[in-house]
C-alpha cells in the first residue's frame, strides 16, 4: 500500500501545473493533501469526482486558507475532521481516517512565525494533537501520523540551521516538542530508512532556494513504534514541481 502527503500550497494552483496527471499515474492507494486552499465545489469536476476514489474534504472556514483532503481507495471505516476543540478545528487543518488495521492523521500543523501568540497556537496544536493520538494508541490503535509539521526536527533537516536558530520552525521549543513525540514511541519513518543529509521537502520560492537545493524538511511520515516492521520504505519525492513542497511518502504491508 503506497500513501503519499504533499502540502500543494493551493490545489486549484498545482492542478494548473499537472497535478491531476501527476496523481492519475502515481496512483496511490491513499493521498493527503495539505493546503487545498479551496472548498469542492470551487474545484473542477475532474478534482471533485476521481474515478475509483473516496474523496474526504475539511477546507477552513475562512476562505482561500488552509484546508486538507484525503483521497482513499478504500472506503475508511470513520472519518473525523477534528480534536473536538473549535480553536483547532475550524481551520481546516485536521482529517482522521481510520481502517481496519491503522487510523490515518492527515494534518497540516500551523506555522508559528506571526507572531507570539501564533506560535503559542502552533504549539498548543501539537499538545492536542498529541495527546488524541495517544487516546487512539492506549486503544491499542496503529498510528500513522502524516503531512506539514511547519518544524524542522534536527540540523540535518535544513540547509542552514545556524542561520535560522531563531527562527520559527526550527527554534528550540518546536524541536523539543517533536523530541516529545518520538519520545512518545512515534518513528520518523525517513530518517529510520535514511541517515543522508540534503534531503528536503520545502524550499523558500522567493529566493529561488529550490534550484540550489537550499530547503527544509518539515513535511513527515511517522508511525507509532508497535507498527514499524509493517512500513517497507519511505521516500521523499523532491523532483516533483508544482508547489513550494514536494510530495513525500511511504508503503506498507497492506
Amino acid at each position: 500500500m503506497k500513501i503519499l502527503c504533499w502540502n500543494v500550497n493551493g490545489l486549484r494552483a498545482a492542478e494548473k501545473k499537472g497535478f491531476y496527471t501527476w496523481f492519475s499515474n502515481e496512483a496511490p492507494d491513499i493521498m493527503c493533501l495539505q493546503e487545498i486552499k479551496a472548498t469542492p465545489d470551487q474545484l473542477p469536476p475532474h478534482l471533485r469526482n476521481i474515478p475509483e476514489y473516496h474523496a474526504y474534504w475539511n477546507p477552513a472556514e475562512r476562505k482561500g486558507y488552509s484546508g486538507v483532503a484525503t483521497l482513499c481507495k478504500h472506503q475508511p471505516q470513520v472519518v473525523n475532521t477534528g480534536f473536538g476543540r473549535e480553536e483547532f478545528d475550524s481551520e481546516g487543518r485536521i482529517l482522521i481516517t481510520t481502517f481496519p488495521t491503522f487510523t490515518l492523521f492527515n494534518i497540516y500543523f500551523p506555522n508559528g512565525k506571526k507572531n507570539k501568540e501564533r506560535l503559542q497556537y502552533k504549539l498548543d496544536f501539537y499538545d492536542e494533537f498529541l495527546s488524541y493520538a495517544e487516546t487512539l494508541k492506549a486503544k491499542k490503535q496503529n498510528i500513522i501520523v502524516c503531512g506539514d509539521f511547519n518544524t524542522a526536527h534536527k540540523e540535518i533537516d535544513l540547509a542552514r540551521p545556524k542561520e535560522n536558530e531563531h527562527i520559527s520552525g526550527f527554534l528550540p521549543v518546536e524541536r523539543a516538542w517533536i523530541d516529545t513525540f518520538v519520545d512518545h514511541g512515534y518513528v520518523d519513518t525517513f530518517r529510520h530508512f535514511h541517515k543522508e543529509p540534503n534531503q528536503y521537502s520545502w524550499w523558500d520560492m522567493k529566493t529561488g532556494a529550490r534550484a540550489r537545493n537550499v530547503g527544509w524538511r518539515i513535511d513527515y511520515f511517522f508511525v507509532n513504534r508497535e507498527f514499524l516492521p509493517r512500513v517497507l520504505q519511505a521516500f521523499i519525492l523532491d523532483q516533483v514541481q508544482g508547489s513550494d513542497h514536494c510530495p513525500v511518502g511511504i508503503e506498507i504491508k497492506s
